[in-house]
């Protein structure tokens, strides 16, 4: 995701949908995602996210997540989500607090990153397997990645074998945590892919994201405030699944 300046341009094909949604609301940008998603805060406290339709995760899907994981965890209230020819949107409550990249946290990437790691670990202990109806495991990933296109190679499809089972955030890099003004993580968003999974393919993801993010040299203390040691194994086949995927 791409982190954008107030003033940066709405594409043509979003600002209609921005208008109906926003409701005579201002709109600030705050991100654009790859495939040309764009996500926006109003001034009446809601997060409008409008995008392409995406055959890995879509906005339905997400919102399903959402309320879902709402019960267990911090995350973003859902008011509207839907879907127009081949555009989506969802609508949520904004929640307090910033980014982990936002520019104050990326100036003090030690406090940010012990926030990303302890937000991460506090959603896999809320999260119940149990009960859970989606799947972010290995098989799950590369059957979506065929239905793409998507050429994994073969290495990929023999994953080690799970350390622990929890409900894997599915896109853990740190700017979806979300960190109060004490320096203490606060909700997660961006939950579109959340699903049964092991625990090093999120904290690989997350891991990963610090180098991103705040230059080389964080992915130990990231695993250190989740509270566990590197797994070498674990942690290079999930970079690579997801890299590949």
């Amino acid at each position: 995701m791409t982190l954008l300046p107030p003033d940066a341009p709405v594409p043509p094909d979003v600002s209609a949908r921005l208008r109906r949604l926003a409701g005579g609301a201002g709109a600030t940008p705050l991100w654009r995602n790859t495939i040309g998603g764009v996500t926006f805060r109003t001034d009446d406290g809601r997060v409008v996210k409008i995008g392409p339709r995406n055959l890995e995760t879509s906005m339905r899907a997400e919102s399903e997540r959402l309320r879902w994981a709402a019960r267990y965890t911090p995350v973003p209230e859902v008011i509207e989500t839907g879907e127009d020819g081949d555009a989506e949107w969802l609508v949520t409550r904004a929640l307090p607090g910033r980014s982990a990249v936002d520019p104050r946290w990326v100036e003090e990437p030690a406090t940010a990153v012990r926030a990303v790691g302890e937000g991460l670990r506090a959603l896999h202990d809320a999260l119940p397997v149990a009960g859970c109806p989606f799947d972010w495991g290995v098989e799950h990933r590369l059957r979506t990645a065929a239905a793409r296109g998507l050429d994994v190679p073969a290495s990929l499809h023999a994953a080690p074998e799970p350390d622990l089972l929890v409900v894997c955030h599915g896109d853990a890099c740190c700017p979806n945590t979300l960190v109060d003004d004490d320096g203490r993580w606060l909700a997660h968003v961006d939950l579109g892919a959340l699903g049964v999974a092991d625990r090093w393919a999120d904290i690989a993801v997350a891991a990963m994201s610090t180098e991103w993010n705040y230059g080389p040299g964080w992915e130990d203390a990231l695993i250190a405030a989740y509270g566990v040691t590197p797994d070498p194994e674990r942690l290079a086949y999930y970079r690579s699944l997801w890299n590949e995927t």
